[in-house]
C-alpha cells in the first residue's frame, strides 16, 4: 500500500480552506473589499511629478524617496 502525499499546491490550498473555515465557525467578522475602509491612494508619479527623487518630511526626519532604474521604489532614511 502506498501513502498518499499532497503536492505543496494541494497542501497550501487544504490549510486555507481549513483556516477559513475556522474563521467562519468562529463567529469572527469576515470582511470582503466592499466593508474596508478605503485608504487613500496617491500615484508615483503625483509624488514625482518629472523628477526620479523627492524628499518627504515626517516628524522632524527627512526620507528620501527615490524612483530607480528598474523603475521600483526605494524609500530612505
Amino acid at each position: 500500500m502506498t501513502a498518499y502525499h499532497p503536492t505543496p499546491t494541494e497542501a497550501l490550498s487544504a490549510a486555507a480552506l481549513d483556516i477559513s473555515t475556522r474563521v467562519a465557525a468562529s463567529g469572527s467578522p469576515r470582511h470582503d473589499a466592499a466593508s474596508l475602509p478605503q485608504r487613500r491612494r496617491v500615484s508615483s508619479e503625483a509624488l514625482l511629478g518629472n523628477e526620479r527623487e523627492v524628499e518627504i518630511e515626517h516628524s522632524g526626519q527627512l526620507y528620501r524617496l527615490r524612483l530607480t532604474s528598474l523603475g521600483k521604489l526605494i524609500l530612505t532614511k
